[in-house]
């Protein structure tokens, strides 16, 4: 486990880490990128508890992550299986358990005072927070995705999954979006990574 996280995780949190990994019903498995999810934790029916990482993820990314699904186990360990996955009890438990780490030999001072105010209520996934998510995602590997927010109105891009959506206006905090094939308009988030095209729908 320790290799793993050397891969993984930035190296000032690791001993910290292991800690909260010592648990013989715990395991911990590497995922290819899943679009959906960054991660989760279940319960087994072997009584075995087990958290799923994407391997993609950036060493923040990851961390923030496994700490995330590590308090969902805590939770779960300490208010049973009938509370909800991001009530109260897994806010204060995530926010226990990632204070060690909101230091500058963990996180790049930059991101810093956009973890501090995340934290004050901590969202289901970081990817809600736009700032801390556009943050983040300053540490991954280059590609030739666009962030939504950069697309020109009346601009074409592809999402993941094929779909095809026309840029309309910026609401308060989201990008108001046409797809085409159906003509349903979608809110996106302005840190929404997609595919720019040409304008060959239309």
């Amino acid at each position: 486990m320790h290799s793993l996280l050397q891969t993984y995780i930035p190296e000032f949190a690791i001993t910290k880490v292991l800690e909260l990994l010592e648990h013989d019903s715990l395991v911990v498995k590497l995922k290819k990128e899943r679009k959906t999810r960054h991660g989760d934790y279940r319960s087994l029916p072997n009584g075995k508890h087990q958290i799923t990482i994407n391997s993609n993820l950036n060493q923040y990314r990851f961390l923030i992550t496994l700490i995330h699904e590590i308090a969902h186990f805590e939770a779960y360990k300490s208010y049973g299986r009938f509370i909800k996955p991001h009530g109260l009890e897994w806010k204060r438990t995530f926010q226990r358990l990632i204070l060690p780490f909101l230091n500058p030999n963990v996180f790049p001072k930059e991101l810093l005072p956009l973890l501090a105010n995340h934290f004050k209520n901590p969202k289901a996934s970081s990817d809600t927070d736009a700032k801390l998510s556009f943050a983040l995602k300053q540490f991954d590997e280059p590609n030739d995705k666009t962030f939504i927010f950069e697309v020109p109105f009346g601009g074409m891009f592809k999402l993941y999954n094929g779909k095809v959506f026309k840029m309309g206006s910026k609401r308060v905090k989201r990008f108001e979006c046409i797809e085409l094939k159906t003509g349903k308009v979608y809110l996106f988030n302005p840190n929404s990574e997609v595919e720019l095209l040409e304008k060959i729908y239309e």
